[in-house]
């Protein structure tokens, strides 16, 4: 039994310092990364600051949509993904962005989120 606890315990702070370390639960972390991604976008897409402000304000609202989808086959997920990402575009378009800069903006994000697996388990 004390070997169960013992094992459970390192377990558990495995699993709390992986987190940490990935800057999961430490709110600093996440503003620097979200100013360092601001930057960027203001940086790579020529945009001002309150249009990256925008624009991850659009991004934040369809991560809850893409986490939706997780659940879903493949090919749904495929579909469904191609209707986010054409309303993201439709939405850039509305801060207003041009196309150069709706592309810029999607191609800076995407290099932020860095490569995929296979099959999308992430």
């Amino acid at each position: 039994m004390k070997k169960l606890v013992l094992l459970l315990t390192l377990f558990a702070g495995l699993a709390v310092t992986n987190a940490n370390a990935q800057g999961g639960f430490d709110p600093a972390a996440r503003e620097a990364r979200e100013k360092e991604t601001k930057a960027g976008l203001v940086e790579k897409a020529k945009i001002t600051e309150a249009e990256a402000t925008k624009v991850m304000e659009i991004q934040a609202a369809s991560r809850e949509q893409r986490m939706g989808l997780r659940d879903l086959s493949e090919a749904d997920r495929a579909k469904k993904m191609e209707e986010i990402n054409a309303d993201l575009a439709k939405k850039y378009k509305a801060i207003p962005l041009t196309d150069e800069q709706v592309k810029a903006v999607t191609e800076y994000l995407a290099t932020r989120r860095g490569p995929r697996p296979p099959g999308g388990n992430q």
